[in-house]
């Protein structure tokens, strides 16, 4: 039986600051039996997605090591960015790799939780095949107010949670000097994710934002003139998105989270928010795969442009070209393919 190995992908809020996310990745870099696989900082999004993996106890500790320095560097109350967000980690999935189940994925993160409860006074939330309740596990359902509207959450002065999912799981449950500081971290599990953004040739958002809306699987909420609601649900499965205007690269996009790239492959979502984008005389120009992707994903998409095309790398080198990925960002197949870039490692 292979060893067990676990990926860990928090998301901190800084995308600016590259010394200050050095440090906070030599954190994970300096913990025993951690292999970091990918730091990919966002200016307009002020945000980082940090990939690294290991085995699950080395993981749990470079995880705590992680959200420790974040905290101690970083202050939500200078923060803004495009993409919504609740603390300093905003977010922190435990992802199975190898010989990993969820459910023990699901008691990392509730020991990472324990963990840094015991010496941070700060807002600590499970999600995903974490969460305490079936009303917590969507991670979009935890941030609503995001980090504007926590402490009137905390201090039970705002509508847009319930009970059941208004207070942390575990650590601070008052606003605080630290707590504005840090925000709410959020840790749970989940599976293989591939956070996949389609570029638009726009500089407003105003496209991508209704393809965002159409696209994703929760759809649009229509209310009436009289308060009556119904929701129409989106195209795609599985798939959370929006649209955003990205003012450094002159551009906007179509951000989206595919959860399951069975059901929803790279290329669907890059034809569909294609097709849809014409219907509106605007262009897509690349798109962007942030963190990592399964090589699963790149070669089915390689695939579907080259389909007489047998070799793997050249399905690869294929779906880089159709999909734009290099259009804007460097996309190196040896260090975004989560296979290859822990063969890498591993032999390096």
């Amino acid at each position: 039986m292979l060893s067990p190995l676990v990926e860990c992908v928090p998301n901190i809020s800084e995308g600016r600051d590259l010394e200050t996310i050095e440090q906070i990745v030599d954190a994970v870099r300096n913990t025993d039996g951690c292999t970091v696989l990918g730091v990919e900082p966002d200016h307009d999004y002020h945000r980082t997605v940090i990939t690294f993996a290991g085995a699950p106890d080395a993981v749990v500790n470079g995880a705590v090591a992680l959200i420790e320095k974040s905290i101690e560097l970083l202050d939500m109350q200078q923060h803004q960015g495009e993409h919504p967000r609740l603390g300093v980690v905003d977010v922190c999935p435990f992802v199975p790799l190898q010989s990993v189940t969820m459910e023990e994925c699901a008691e990392l993160a509730k020991r990472v939780v324990n963990l840094v409860a015991q010496k941070h006074e700060v807002p600590l939330f499970l999600y995903g095949a974490a969460a305490t309740s079936f009303e917590r596990v969507m991670l979009s359902t935890l941030r609503k107010g995001e980090y504007e509207g926590l402490q009137a959450r905390l201090e039970g002065k705002e509508t847009n949670h319930s009970d059941a999912t208004r207070m942390p799981d575990m650590g601070a449950s008052e606003w605080t000097e630290t707590v504005a500081r840090s925000g709410g971290i959020t840790v749970g599990a989940r599976p293989i994710l591939v956070a996949y953004n389609v570029n638009v040739r726009e500089t407003d958002a105003k496209v991508s934002k209704k393809i965002g809306s159409i696209v994703r699987s929760s759809g649009r909420l229509l209310k009436s003139n009289e308060g009556g609601k119904i929701r129409a649900h989106g195209m795609l499965p599985k798939v959370q998105g929006m649209g955003v205007t990205l003012e450094e690269m002159g551009i906007s996009q179509v951000s989206m989270n595919l959860l399951d790239a069975s059901l929803c492959p790279l290329h669907l979502a890059y034809k569909t928010c294609e097709s849809l984008a014409a219907d509106h005389d605007v262009e897509l120009c690349g798109s962007e795969i942030v963190g990592l992707v399964p090589l699963s994903a790149m070669v089915e998409a390689g695939r579907y442009f080259s389909p007489n095309t047998e070799d793997e790398r050249a399905l690869v080198k294929v779906a880089v070209e159709s999909l734009g990925l290099n259009a804007y960002h460097d996309f190196d197949p040896e260090r975004h393919i989560i296979e290859w870039a822990l063969r890498s490692e591993v032999n390096a």
